[in-house]
């Protein structure tokens, strides 16, 4: 299946890319610029999508980002640190992000004779992030099938919308994702600070998938403190 990849650079899109090109056939990634912090994560998706030999285009949004404010990702708000917790994470949603940039790839999917659009949300996104759960992957997927009725057959592809974040690594090493090659830090500094939520996942992930995690962290070991004060 032809198949596009959404990919912002992240340690889930990455192992999806390379998911993709072992077991389906990869024709391009997509990644957005809407004004992150963390754009640096562009960098990663470039690099992937030349080490996979694809196509990459980077949709400018920050227009769009720009209006969508309150987010920590997009406005002068500290990104907090600690494991995800509704209360606190919520400052790192970007209200209709996913859907967004999903018609969008799925728009550029129908143009380019795709036949599937693939997005890495899992199931640790679930219940922060509205635009991640099943109900909405597939609501949108039906949206999509009438949106271009007649013109186009475009798949949503969401391997992981079930799966925990660790899944995702152990899937990633079985299909050699280079890991170290991936960004997730919110704060987009030199290194990963290790101290937001999802350094904190990540470095969680790694460890419950027993995948060493080459990742350089400012703070190491402060995940395990966090995942503590979460029990």
């Amino acid at each position: 299946m032809k198949t596009l990849v959404v990919c912002s650079g992240g340690l889930d899109s990455v192992s999806l890319a390379h998911h993709v090109a072992n077991e389906h056939e990869l024709t391009r990634l997509v990644s957005f610029d809407y004004g992150q912090r963390h754009k640096k994560e562009l960098d990663f998706a470039a690099q992937c999508a030349t080490r996979l030999n694809v196509p990459h285009h980077i949709i400018d949004l920050q227009s769009i980002g720009a209006a969508l404010t309150g987010s920590a990702l997009t406005d002068d708000i500290d990104v907090p640190d600690g494991h995800y917790e509704e209360d606190s994470m919520k400052i790192t949603i970007v209200p209709n992000r996913n859907a967004i940039m999903l018609t969008i790839a799925f728009g550029i999917a129908a143009a380019r004779g795709d036949q599937a659009v693939a997005t890495a949300v899992h199931g640790g996104d679930h219940f922060i992030y509205p635009d991640c759960r099943p109900s909405f992957t597939n609501s949108f997927e039906i949206m999509q099938k009438h949106a271009l009725d007649g013109y186009a057959d475009v798949s949503l592809y969401t391997p992981f919308v079930h799966r925990p974040k660790s899944d995702i690594v152990s899937v990633g090493a079985a299909q050699g994702t280079p890991f170290k090659d991936t960004w997730s830090c919110y704060k987009g500094g030199d290194i990963h600070c290790g101290r937001c939520g999802t350094c904190v996942e990540r470095r969680e992930a790694f460890d419950i998938a027993g995948v060493p995690d080459p990742t350089q962290y400012a703070d190491p070991d402060f995940w395990k403190t966090a995942i503590q004060d979460k029990l």
